[in-house]
């Protein structure tokens, strides 16, 4: 098991979208959050305080496992998302 992070960007003009699919997106985090998966998650924010993205880091066997994951996420699939890289990631400092 390694920890990825997704680090996500939204396209542009997507605030209402975003909003909308927002309970969706919250529960898929909260189940792996309920499978202890879940390091963090939280938005991007622009220094106006808008939202420009999402940042997670959480569990999983395998990048393809991850990729699928954020793939199938609510943000992604109603493409509130405009890029998404994903990277292994290993704490240090927590």
């Amino acid at each position: 098991m390694h920890d990825y992070i997704f680090y996500c960007e939204d396209a542009k003009n997507v605030s209402e979208k975003r909003k909308a699919v927002r309970p969706a997106h919250i529960a898929r985090l909260q189940t792996l959050q309920d499978a202890g998966r879940l390091r963090l998650a939280g938005p991007l924010k622009q220094f106006d305080n808008t939202v420009c993205g999402s940042l997670i880091i959480a569990t999983f066997d395998n990048l393809n496992e991850a990729q699928e994951w954020i793939a199938a996420d609510p943000y992604s699939t109603a493409e509130v998302y405009q890029r998404i890289t994903v990277k292994l990631f290993e704490a240090v400092f927590s």
